[in-house]
């Protein structure tokens, strides 16, 4: 298969490149391990309810003869220069291109403290990805606890469904999301979105301290302004924040810098037609992921008058990725709610005392068998890069589980 332009990830970024480049007539193809565009921010489902502007971008792209769109697909390997290994659940082949734009978006960060293996607990944004798939929450009780806006998000998710939401518990102290707050009348719709999510229960400086439970989540210890209360609960969904998904760029050869992809003005990576945009070159949300894909695929296609034309607004929503990020901080507190016995690998069973003491992320994989689970390091090595201010691990071929036959393709 060969494309002018490859599109990786079916996120509002994504989407948002592939509207800008179709009418240059270029063949394009995006791509997405989901079964329908939208991402993790515009995640469809059976109780998902997408915003109009979801609706009216995959009505746009289901329209454009010149763009395939390829569901459920995963980047298995890279397959030489400028070419990649692709399966779906039917089949694996080899698609070549001319640009490529990184839109990979990011996965919740999520660290260790006493109980989160216990069942109930799962991640802020996964509580809310589950819900959307279908889950019934009606009637539970729900704490949430982290870092950041998805928190908010999330518990709206989970009270819309029938969920009673007990306590938001944001790490972060009052000062800081006061401050945030007073910011966000300079994009008034976002201001809008804190009052409509805005919920009593919700708490700054405030973290989880223990999740307690027989068998099953009982009950969750919050540490609310240094003093430890019990709440009683049926589910705890707890993340701290996102990480980018890095893996594909860094195998290509892009330059990282703060942990995301680093673009020019263009969006353009380091590597010479590659471009990036969303949330692997930097945290804020859909309006930046939308602007910043926008002016990636005008840019792949040579249109940089359009492209230029929207720097003001990328500028804006930048603006308010600056403001998000300080203010969502992570503090040293919740950095340490691990025990020596607590598990960092869940998939490996691997407790943080196995591995404290190394050198590195490489050292801990040779001395345990942390990050050769299910996940390949996606949960405890981000965790691990929080924890002990450890590298990323660097990507290795393939890049995701794949079938024997899709492999072959590589010979």
């Amino acid at each position: 298969m060969k494309v002018d332009l490859l599109i990786v990830g079916a996120g509002p970024a994504g989407m948002a490149a592939a509207l800008a480049a179709a009418p240059s007539g270029a063949r394009i193809a995006i791509l997405d391990d989901n079964p329908a565009t939208g991402g993790q921010i515009w995640r469809d489902g059976p109780q998902a309810h997408l915003p109009a502007q979801a609706r009216a971008y995959r009505q746009q792209l289901e329209a454009l003869a010149n763009v395939e769109w390829l569901p459920c697909t995963r980047v298995v390997a890279l397959a030489g220069p400028k070419a990649l290994l692709l399966e779906d659940p039917t089949r694996g082949w080899i698609i070549h291109y001319d640009k490529l734009i990184l839109c990979t978006g990011a996965r919740e960060l999520l660290l260790p403290f006493p109980g989160w293996t216990l069942p109930g607990v799962t991640g802020a944004g996964g509580l809310q990805a589950l819900i959307k798939g279908g889950l019934p929450v009606a009637g539970e009780r729900i704490v949430v606890a982290g870092s950041g806006p998805l928190l908010l998000a999330s518990a709206a998710t989970a009270q819309d469904n029938g969920a009673q939401v007990l306590n938001i518990a944001e790490q972060a102290h009052w000062s800081a999301v006061a401050g945030f707050a007073a910011q966000l009348p300079r994009w008034p719709g976002k201001l809008l979105q804190a009052c409509t999510l805005f919920h009593p229960g919700y708490r700054a400086n405030s973290h989880v301290v223990e999740a307690l439970g027989d068998g099953r989540l009982q009950a969750v210890r919050l540490s609310t302004g240094g003093r430890i209360r019990e709440v009683a609960c049926d589910r705890l969904a707890c993340g701290f924040g996102l990480i980018a998904n890095l893996q594909l760029g860094q195998a290509l050869g892009c330059r990282i810098e703060l942990n995301a992809l680093a673009v020019d003005d263009w969006q353009a990576t380091s590597l010479a037609d590659h471009y990036a945009a969303g949330e692997s070159t930097g945290f804020g949300g859909s309006e930046k992921a939308l602007v910043e894909g926008t002016i990636a695929g005008h840019a792949a296609v040579g249109e940089h008058d359009a492209a230029r034309r929207l720097w003001p607004r990328r500028q804006h929503w930048q603006g308010f990725a600056k403001a998000l990020n300080a203010a969502f901080a992570l503090r040293d507190e919740v950095k340490h709610l691990a025990r020596p016995e607590t598990l960092l690998c869940r998939c490996e069973d691997v407790p943080l005392a196995a591995v404290r003491d190394q050198a590195g992320w490489s050292q801990a994989k040779m001395t345990s068998r942390c990050g050769m689970g299910a996940c390949q390091g996606r949960v405890c090595a981000a965790a691990a890069q929080v924890l002990f201010d450890w590298p990323q691990p660097a990507p290795r071929s393939p890049l995701s589980p794949a079938r024997i036959d899709t492999l072959l393709h590589l010979q």
